[in-house]
């Protein structure tokens, strides 16, 4: 039974880049990706074998404690991203209970992250080859810290199974993990300066933890090495016991789960209000308008992407912080325009089997390419204007707005413009309606990449002689450039605007049912 699931986990996952020969080539970027950073990882440890003893267990002790530390957490806020071995579909099957520990376990471990943290654990066997016992004593650590790390996963998982079948918790927590994702480069350089100011406390640190459920598996080979076999044998058994003591509380999580599994239903409702419909006027541009609105609030696809929006402004200010120069600071207002009319590029695609509704409707491709505009406008506008201004109150430097203006509002039309002509010709693989905005589904992942690195080619075209006046205001200090900036911006924009509605639009009129056929691949 176990080689069973271990089977059945590898022929989903095969069947899922079977679909599409552009989902493999995603695969296989993702895949060069994280060889390369297991192989940066992998010969800093082999490195490490001729490094002092102490560093060397600092290292390792830390490393895997975190490891152990992020398949707790990441499994919490990335609920649902990988489902392929749900216990949930296994309430109506009578497998015994250790067997099916065992090949969800197992099954854990397939995959890019099961086998990039093997390998990574693997090399501290080499970090510690310093005689045949420390090698051994590493290996066995390695393996034991390899399956505490997926069991705690698993444990997580399933005792927030209730949690995760809740729409609210699905949403605040994607939400919440993407802060600090962003914000990684100026907590990283924090953490980096408190270590450098105190560089005594690193190696505390790891002794503390190897004596705790989180290092004491990645401290048995520099215990040997060290030659203190009391103390490895102490640690391991503080090892085992986590490692018995996690999978139990899973046997007992998982029991209950499979009894008992996680409704996901919706309570009840009163009806009789219509919301964001009932305020905009009563037109098809108006309803698409308050439908998209409806989806930039409630649907945490569209509003995960407006969490990086107003954390633009932090990262640039502690990139200027680092140098004394706030410069950099004038393309929060352009970088913003950006990636808000950019994110439209895929409203079609997100909408999945709903935009039928669209095509029965009878709604004009004029209309629902306006109203999806309009809809990103509402907020994208006082964003763009509320960071350019900001800017200069900021740094002082008013004679720049005119000119930041120009470029930020030409950036935002001109975008809209396109994304509305892109969204209405070419479909993406995106998270499914109620999925977690980090599922990714299989699909044309290369078609993807193209078309939004294609995109953002033409865009940067459409929007030079914008681009031309800013770098002609900053070199000249000439405020005319400036002010032709914003003129040039606003009308070359919105005309530009105007042109992708109603190409988009004709488009879409063309290939609606081209476009609903392509969506229902990705159900």
């Amino acid at each position: 039974m176990v080689a069973h699931l271990l089977r059945l986990k590898l022929t989903l996952l095969r069947n899922g880049l079977r679909r599409s020969p552009w989902q493999l080539v995603g695969m296989a970027f993702g895949g060069l990706y994280a060889l390369g950073l297991v192989g940066s990882l992998v010969v800093a440890l082999i490195l490490l074998r001729r490094a002092d003893p102490e560093l060397a267990q600092t290292v390792v002790v830390l490393g895997g404690s975190a490891a152990l530390l992020g398949w707790g957490i990441i499994p919490v806020a990335a609920a649902a991203a990988d489902m392929t071995l749900d216990p949930a579909r296994f309430t109506t099957s009578a497998i015994p209970m250790r067997q099916l520990l065992t090949g969800l376990a197992l099954g854990g471990l397939i995959g890019i992250p099961g086998v990039a943290t093997a390998l990574v654990a693997l090399a501290t066997v080499w970090t510690w080859a310093r005689g045949p016992l420390p090698a051994v004593a590493a290996l066995v650590g390695a393996g034991v810290g390899v399956l505490s790390c997926v069991v705690l996963s698993k444990v997580v998982t399933t005792a927030t199974a209730s949690l995760a079948s809740s729409r609210r918790f699905k949403d605040v927590s994607a939400i919440v993990f993407m802060i600090p994702l962003v914000l990684m480069g100026p907590i990283v350089a924090g953490v980096s300066r408190g270590v450098s100011a105190s560089s005594g406390f690193l190696p505390e640190l790891a002794a503390t933890l190897s004596w705790t459920p989180l290092g004491a598996a990645w401290s048995l080979g520099g215990e040997i090495a060290a030659g203190a076999p009391v103390a490895a044998t102490a640690k391991f058994l503080v090892a085992v016991a986590t490692l018995g003591g996690l999978a139990w509380c899973w046997k007992l999580l998982l029991e209950r789960a499979l009894v008992n599994p996680p409704y996901s239903g919706s309570g009840s409702r009163k009806g009789g209000k219509l919301g964001l419909l009932g305020l905009l006027p009563p037109t098809p541009a108006g309803a698409v308008t308050a439908r998209a609105l409806t989806y930039w609030l409630r649907d945490p696809r569209y509003s995960g992407s407006l969490v990086v929006v107003p954390l633009l402004p932090i990262l640039l200010v502690f990139q200027g912080s680092q140098s004394g120069d706030y410069a950099t600071l004038a393309l929060a207002a352009p970088l913003a325009a950006f990636l808000l009319a950019w994110s439209i590029s895929a409203d079609v695609s997100y909408d999945n089997t709903a935009f039928a509704l669209h095509l029965a409707t009878g709604v004009k491709g004029t209309d629902d390419r306006l109203g999806r505009a309009l809809a990103c406008l509402a907020f994208a506008l006082p964003v763009v204007l509320v960071f350019a201004v900001g800017q200069c109150l900021f740094t002082g430097s008013w004679d720049a707005l005119p000119g930041q203006l120009g470029l930020s509002l030409g950036i935002l039309f001109t975008g809209l413009g396109l994304s509305s002509v892109v969204s209405a010709r070419y479909t993406v693989a995106v998270p499914l309606p109620g999925d977690s905005p980090f599922k990714k589904p299989p699909g044309n992942v290369g078609q993807t990449l193209a078309v939004q690195f294609a995109g953002m080619g033409i865009l940067s075209l459409l929007v030079l002689p914008e681009v031309g006046l800013f770098i002609a205001h900053l070199v000249t200090g000439n405020a005319l450039f400036g002010w032709i900036n914003l003129a040039v911006g606003v009308i070359l924009g919105l005309s530009l605007f105007v042109v992708g509605v109603r190409l988009g639009g004709r488009w879409l009129d063309a290939r609606g049912p081209e476009l609903l056929a392509q969506l229902t691949v990705n159900r």
